[in-house]
């Protein structure tokens, strides 16, 4: 946000919720640690005097917070707009910065695991067009700009992270197109400033791979194009033969669905790449779902600490899991909390591969990003690359 005029948060589910009974790991928290003014989003369809009660218990379960403005959603005309407005001013101090009348213009499409990605929507830049349009319409855009301006300045620390020298970067292939999209931005850039180059392919479209040190196969929706990823026979193909020549690969979530041998969803069985002895089935209801906790074990490729005795805190939320699994296969982490792979165990390493469900974040006690590159590196080296 350092170049931003301004820093918009976004909070994941409400206020006050998170794992923490008290509340250390909520967006509260988080608003408090950095002193950000608070813009309540309302859900108020069916709702009228009973605004107030709601925004009057937010502020008294925390009063250290600045909850400055509220918006209005799903608001079912002007009139119900006019008592919600009349309500809040009379029983509260927070103040009305927008009122969003419910409309087909501003529904975001969902399916099994939630949104349906960017990479999927041709259109979605027309819908963000016409969502802006609306909000404009709707929100006082200027009074949040001016509420924005209340925020405490951060200090900014001195830059830690050494990026390597371009004679010094690995290559490192990672999918990415309309089955393969589940990245965060920031692991990304974690990679790059470890040493990586980042060249994007795709399992759907492309022949092949491209030239490069290691691949990133991370999350998506496999399930929704397993038609065409079966068809594109040479790309599975090539992706099992560069495993099989001990080549470094890190695959999360639909990155490890697609390294099995088979894919069923909806009745439909189809082919995927071979590398990992399972079948992929999709269920009608989560098989593993939120935070998880684990520890690593002597078997991981490209360990956080020597003897497994750090823990690993990451996330899962899968509708798929693996059948036919055999015994004595090789596994990265014990499942503390979560389900894994199957309740206990997650992470199936195979020669120089590390599969798993979870989903990590790279953070200064979890940085993945540089071990796998470390990894990947130590591999080329190995190989005399």
């Amino acid at each position: 946000m350092q170049d931003a005029d301004i820093g918009l948060i976004e909070g994941n589910k409400g206020l006050f919720d998170g794992l923490a009974l008290d509340g250390s790991n909520s967006n509260a928290a988080l608003a408090g640690q950095l002193g950000a003014p608070i813009v309540l989003v309302l859900d108020s369809q069916g709702m009228t005097r009973g605004v107030a009660p709601l925004i009057l218990g937010y502020q008294a379960f925390d009063p250290a917070l600045r909850i400055v403005g509220v918006i209005l959603n799903k608001v079912g005309g002007s009139r119900h707009e006019a008592k919600l407005r009349a309500v809040i001013e009379h029983y509260t101090d927070v103040r009305v910065v927008g009122a969003v009348q419910r409309s087909d213009e501003l529904v975001i499409n969902e399916r099994h695991l939630g949104l349906v990605p960017s990479t999927e929507l041709g259109g979605s830049q027309a819908h963000i067009e016409r969502m802006a349009r609306q909000i404009r319409d709707q929100v006082d855009l200027e009074a949040i700009r001016n509420l924005a301006a209340t925020a405490s300045t951060l200090p900014v620390g001195p830059g830690e992270v050494q990026i390597s020298s371009a004679s010094d970067r690995l290559r490192i292939g990672y999918a990415c197109d309309a089955a393969f999209g589940f990245y965060y931005a920031d692991d990304l850039e974690a990679l790059r400033n470890a040493g990586a180059e980042l060249v994007p392919f795709s399992p759907l479209a492309d022949g092949g791979l491209p030239r490069c040190d290691g691949l990133f196969l991370g999350g998506g929706f496999p399930e929704t194009h397993m038609d065409s990823l079966e068809q594109n026979a040479a790309m599975r193909a090539a992706v099992a033969d560069f495993i099989a020549r001990d080549r470094p690969v890190y695959a999360e979530c639909g990155g490890l669905m697609y390294l099995c041998e088979s894919l069923t969803w909806e009745g439909k069985t189809r082919k995927m790449s071979g590398v990992i002895p399972a079948q992929v089935v999709m269920h009608a209801k989560p098989q593993g779902r939120g935070y998880v906790q684990l520890r690593e074990t002597p078997d991981h490729p490209w360990p956080l600490s020597s003897d497994g005795s750090r823990p690993i805190s990451a996330h899962e939320f899968h509708y798929s899991a693996l059948d036919g699994l055999p015994t004595g296969l090789t596994f990265a982490y014990r499942i503390e909390r979560g389900f894994g792979i199957d309740g206990a165990n997650d992470g199936i390493v195979c020669r120089n591969l590390l599969a798993s469900f979870a989903h990590m974040r790279d953070t200064r006690s979890q940085p993945w990003a540089e071990r796998f590159v470390g990894f990947v590196r130590a591999c080329c080296d190995d190989a005399g690359q």
